[in-house]
């Protein structure tokens, strides 16, 4: 599975990198503080949120790592296309998307040590002991599998442009069904584990999903951005890049347990069909006004 897992990644993060354009950076830049409360929303209140609902849910140790480590990650590369169709702003998702998948590199080690470490000290289970993070090798994994295609897509971007148009519209047809794909041989593989574990991982898959869009309403609220960029930071801090958390937690290198993925199995379930309501409600609104 972890073979079918990372490539996917690598074309994300790849397809990323060729979106990723000057004129993007130069609009966000004239309104720098979205930025910055969408990476703190996304990157410091989400997991916050994550552990509140894992606590209150009482998740078993391997379900709460799992929820803490979607929580975690970057912004999926979808969230650009839910921006577009909620009419927000794009620039700044494309740029959100980009600068979290670097910021997190190093924020989802700590923050995956400290639940660890919190697990282990709780003695919630007694496999809790065992779960241990290699942070290291955790660290070399995402810079081969997000750093480096991203750089890569950066620089054919820069130094091919019309060969990397290309390709953008090419890997953009095919980003979202591999993700369907890789979500459809998960359920195939845990299907007994999915079914005992739904009510559980959907309820709190869905309150994560729920306070994460309220959290990004009232940052938006609290300092009065327009409705383009309140729209945008909802769906950057609700819609997580649930593949990295798959491969994190099913890489032989790391965690290599393939139950630890199913929260962000269903977290992307939840997450799609939760942003597809949003948009749609955001659009029906705009249809009548």
């Amino acid at each position: 599975m972890i073979l079918i897992v990372m490539p996917i990644l690598a074309l994300l993060m790849f397809l990323l990198g060729l979106g990723l354009k000057r004129e993007a950076f130069r609009q966000v830049a004239a309104e720098p503080l979205s930025l910055v409360v969408g990476l703190v929303g996304q990157i410091i209140f989400l997991p916050l949120c994550a552990f509140a609902v894992a606590s209150l849910m009482n998740l078993p140790p391997i379900y709460f790592i799992g929820l803490m480590l979607v929580a975690a990650s970057p912004g999926g590369s979808s969230s650009n296309v839910f921006t577009m169709l909620a009419k927000g702003n794009v620039a700044l998702s494309i740029t959100l998307t980009a600068i979290s998948s670097i910021i997190t590199l190093f924020t989802i080690p700590f923050i995956l040590e400290w639940v660890c470490r919190y697990i282990s000290a709780e003695g919630l289970t007694e496999s809790a002991a065992q779960i241990h993070l290699p942070a290291g090798k955790l660290i070399i994994q995402n810079i081969v599998l997000l750093l480096l295609p991203i750089m890569a897509g950066v620089a054919l971007q820069r130094f091919a442009a019309t060969v990397a148009a290309k390709c953008e519209r090419a890997l953009s047809k095919i980003a979202f069904p591999a993700l369907m794909l890789l979500a459809a041989l998960f359920f195939l593989q845990y299907t007994k584990e999915i079914v005992a574990n739904f009510a559980t991982l959907g309820l709190s898959a869905t309150a994560l999903i729920l306070l994460a869009i309220l959290l990004g309403w009232a940052l938006a609220k609290l300092f009065r951005f327009s409705k383009a960029v309140q729209r945008t930071i909802n769906i950057e801090i609700g819609m997580q890049n649930a593949a990295q958390a798959i491969a994190i937690a099913t890489s032989p290198f790391i965690f290599d347990n393939g139950e630890m993925a199913l929260p962000a199995i269903i977290y992307a379930l939840v997450m799609n069909i939760v942003l597809l309501a949003y948009v749609a409600l955001i659009r029906a609104r705009s249809a009548r006004g």
